[in-house]
């Protein structure tokens, strides 16, 4: 049996939605894949009547494609759609059997509206949370449309045609065969690829906020709940909902809640703000601000949004180390998630770049899956947990260099090595290898910012008690300022902080 008990029951239930028939088409042969996926066409079918399952040759194999019953959808599963996969799989068939997707009908218009053939590829990893974001969002686009199709590609199944293609990082996304895009991708932002960007005109006609957030991270989406049940006209700018979250794994400390995912976690947030009269303006990145009469927004595109009060909710990103050959390297042996691009290192040698939690962390998550790893600390000490450090210790294929500046990451078409310098001795070592993982920790989202606010000399905007920045009307709350500690929970707090500041300064002015 392939699925577990508790999987099935899920599995169960979900089916129990679908509205029509659907027919899956499996091309499988005799390895070892093929059978397993085998298996999971016999559960399926055992569990409804609206499922029908024929063999057929499809372009890869092992694969099937999800299809309406008299017509090809153009969905196509290249590998076994289970760990991370398994809601896209679920969502396919309910999508492919008639039932309404959950998302906004203008983006379901959107998406009908398109012309010409699209045929995506995209290559991932079941471990890979970022992923199925682009499988599903892609899946849809699909079965919307007559002209796009898209076969999930899963590359540990397909090791051979990752390696021949230098796919190094998941999701990687081709387009007619060529490259389109990877990482984390949101289906407005896909669309945003292919259709033109709304105008600029379709936000300088907004009438002024009495509250405007910028960002849609944990903070975010706390001031703009707190700001829209006070009955104020609410705003939220984000480029993308759930921000850093969207990076994380496992959440264990968000009291309340034993485990849950990034991703998951993201989506409840855009649900609940949804819940309440908030103008929601997704893909926007806000480029100047500045008091004048009421406090000016103005976005990438041009458009200038006013507001009587602002919340600055930007966030924070990964740090780059800021050596020659990770920007020509990025994607190609440079990564920034462990649990995503991992799986890609599988027998190989890897560098990590930070000797803190997520960098141990990192390196302990890797040992399980890559040849070696070499972790590099440009202190004279690590500064994880010794719970993780004991851990870390204990593993037969790890080395730890401490006291080392990382100088070069070297490659021609791919990493092939990570030059250091000794901080003790001054002599540079080169260490050959094929990936190399960065956790330095994180930088603010406040460079755009210029003098408009104070900030630290780490680019952090600096807040009184009540969220307040040093501009008159301007908040700022999250990962983006000088709070001297970076967890969801506390910038939630601190956007129904600033959220209840702006509505307090907005009774008093």
């Amino acid at each position: 049996m392939l699925l577990d008990a508790d999987i099935k029951a899920q599995l169960q239930q979900y089916l129990q939605l679908m509205e029509g028939d659907v027919l899956i088409k499996v091309s499988a042969g005799a390895d070892p894949a093929s059978k397993d996926m085998l298996a999971l066409m016999d559960e399926l079918v055992s569990m409804t009547s609206r499922i029908q399952v024929e063999r057929a040759e499809l372009s890869r194999t092992p694969s099937f494609s999800v299809n309406r019953a008299g017509e090809d959808t153009g969905v196509v599963f290249a590998g076994i759609p289970l760990g991370h996969e398994f809601t896209s799989l679920v969502l396919a068939l309910l999508q492919a059997s008639g039932r309404a997707p959950k998302v906004d009908q203008s983006v379901i218009d959107g998406i009908k509206g398109i012309k010409g053939t699209y045929a995506f590829e995209s290559y991932i990893s079941l471990s890979c949370h970022n992923c199925p974001d682009v499988v599903q969002a892609l899946n849809l686009m699909s079965i919307l449309n007559p002209g796009i199709s898209h076969t999930m590609i899963d590359g540990a199944v397909f090791k051979d045609e990752v390696e021949s293609k230098g796919v190094m990082a998941v999701p990687t996304v081709l387009l007619n065969g060529e490259t389109f895009g990877s990482g984390r991708m949101s289906i407005e932002e896909i669309l945003a690829k292919i259709v033109e960007a709304p105008d600029a005109s379709e936000f300088n006609d907004k009438a002024p906020f009495d509250v405007l957030v910028v960002g849609g991270g944990p903070a975010g989406a706390s001031a703009a709940i707190y700001a829209a049940r006070k009955g104020i006209r609410t705003g939220i700018v984000a480029e993308r909902f759930g921000g850093q979250v969207m990076d994380t794994v496992g959440i264990e400390n968000f009291i309340s809640v034993k485990y849950t995912e990034g991703p998951k976690l993201a989506a409840s947030l855009e649900e609940h703000v949804k819940e309440y009269q908030v103008d929601v303006m997704k893909l926007q990145r806000a480029t100047r601000l500045e008091k004048k009469d009421l406090i000016e927004l103005e976005l990438e595109n041009g458009a200038v949004l006013k507001s009587k009060t602002v919340i600055l909710s930007t966030g924070a990103r990964w740090r780059n180390i800021g050596v020659p050959g990770e920007e020509e390297f990025k994607n190609k042996g440079v990564a920034y998630c462990p649990h995503c691009d991992g799986p890609l290192f599988a027998g190989k040698d890897v560098a990590v770049i930070g000797g803190g939690n997520s960098g141990i962390e990192a390196a302990i998550d890797l040992a399980g899956i890559v040849k070696h790893v070499t972790v590099l600390e440009f202190n004279p000490e690590l500064k994880a947990d010794s719970v993780l450090q004991d851990r870390l210790y204990s593993l037969p294929n790890v080395t730890v260099i401490k006291n080392a500046q990382t100088k070069e990451i070297t490659g021609t078409d791919k990493v092939n090595g990570i030059s250091y310098t000794d901080r003790d001795t001054g002599l540079v070592h080169h260490v050959e290898l094929q990936g190399v993982f960065v956790q330095i920790g994180l930088v603010p989202n406040t460079d755009w910012l210029g003098d408009a606010v104070e900030r630290t000399r780490m680019g952090e905007i600096v807040i009184n008690n009540h969220g307040a920045t040093s501009l008159p009307g301007v908040f700022a709350a999250g990962d983006c300022t000088n709070s001297p500690y970076k967890q969801i929970i506390i910038s939630m707090g601190s956007g129904a902080n600033a959220a209840l500041g702006a509505f307090d300064y907005l009774i008093r002015n």
